[in-house]
């Protein structure tokens, strides 16, 4: 049987460990085994202007449950410059991607901000940014449409919004 040469090799534990962490993720609807739903959203801007990018972003969950944590990832068209400083709950993902935990989003509270100012290779006329969710304890989403998002941000130092 299919389930018992699994076993044998560890990946039943693995499988298993999988669904564990899936069903811990969530604090709100994790009770039955079914992913919980939280309406993850992510709105801000993006500046561009001289080789320097702003970002400001603003995330929260929609409910119906809350997250006990999220990460966010922010990818670029441009590669970003070296050596960097990134924001405490910020690490770098390569040269063009930035990933941030966000924390705890609470159904329908407050929105997790986070600020990152940056500095690209050269000075592009242009960035391209995506924004979507990493990680969102496994929660179900069914508008990925308000925390998936791609942005032209031309290099005017206008504040371009998703």
């Amino acid at each position: 049987m299919w389930w018992k040469s699994r076993r044998r090799t560890g990946l039943w534990a693995v499988a298993g460990a999988a669904v564990l962490v899936v069903g811990t993720g969530a604090s709100a609807g994790a009770g039955g085994g079914i992913a919980p739903e939280a309406d993850v959203a992510h709105h801000g801007h993006v500046t561009v202007l001289d080789g320097r990018l702003e970002v400001s972003l603003h995330s929260r969950s929609h409910g119906p449950a809350s997250l006990d944590g999220a990460t966010v990832r922010l990818r670029f068209s441009e590669p970003l410059a070296g050596a960097q400083k990134l924001p405490g709950r910020c690490l770098w993902g390569g040269d063009r991607v930035v990933m941030c935990g966000l924390g705890e989003l609470r159904a329908g509270g407050a929105a997790r901000q986070v600020r990152l100012d940056l500095r690209t290779v050269g000075a592009p006329d242009e960035v391209v940014m995506e924004i979507d969710t990493m990680w969102n304890g496994g929660a179900s989403d069914r508008n990925p449409s308000n925390n998936e998002h791609r942005v032209l941000a031309p290099a005017t130092g206008d504040p371009y919004a998703f």
